[in-house]
Parts: C-alpha cells; sequence; structure tokens
C-alpha cells in the first residue's frame, strides 16, 4: 500500500527517487540482498515515537531520528539514506596518496552516520 501512496503523490511532482528507491538500486548494482526494513517504536509519554532501522548483508543501519506514527514512511528514509551514506562511502576506490588538505585517511572506519570512528 505504500509504494501506491508513494507513486500517487509522486504522479503529481518531479519525478526523483526516494532514499529506499536509491538503497534498492545500490544494493543490486553491488549484488547485495534486498534491504531489509524493520520499524521501531517507543512509548513518549501519551504518544508513541517511530524509527526505523534497514539490515544490508546482516549490519544494521539504524535512522537518526524518531518521528511522529503519521510520519513512518519519513523514518525509512532516514534509514535508507544512512545506510546509503555509508554503503558509498565504503566502496570509494582508494586514491593512493591523499589530497591537499585532506585530514583523514581514505581507508578509515566510520560509525552508521557515516563519520569517522574514532578508535583508542
Amino acid at each position: 500500500m505504500t509504494s501506491v501512496t508513494n507513486t500517487a503523490a509522486r504522479a503529481n511532482a518531479v519525478m526523483r527517487p526516494t532514499w529506499q528507491e536509491k538503497l534498492q538500486d545500490h544494493c543490486r548494482n553491488a549484488q547485495l540482498q534486498p534491504p531489509v526494513f524493520n520499524l521501531v517504536s517507543d512509548r513518549r509519554g501519551g504518544r508513541t515515537a517511530w524509527s526505523s532501522t534497514v539490515t544490508i548483508q546482516g549490519k544494521n543501519f539504524s535512522a537518526r531520528y524518531f518521528y511522529d506514527g503519521q510520519y513512518i514512511n519519513n523514518a525509512k528514509e532516514d534509514a535508507a539514506e544512512v545506510a546509503l551514506m555509508v554503503l558509498n562511502s565504503q566502496t570509494r576506490p582508494p586514491t593512493g596518496a591523499g589530497l591537499p588538505g585532506q585530514l583523514y585517511a581514505q581507508n578509515q572506519t566510520v560509525n552508521a552516520y557515516g563519520r569517522p570512528a574514532w578508535t583508542s
């Protein structure tokens, strides 16, 4: 039902792929298993806040934020964006020597938000 709603809403707008669609394409092109989305709820006072995780090849990526129940698709979009950013940063070809002004090594590990993972 979600895809029907998305298709109808996008019929009157500019056809721009969603983060979920971009992630599906990335997984297909990289020959990875399709992403599996999971919804997470958190009771907050009298309301329930929703977030999402997406699993690809056994690795979980969490959305950055929690959303009201009517915006559950935004939680899935958030998780897909996080996953795609991390996956894209891992698939860049090594450049060999660093670029002028580069602060970080190209092959460093990143956390779920695509930021450098600091290790002691």
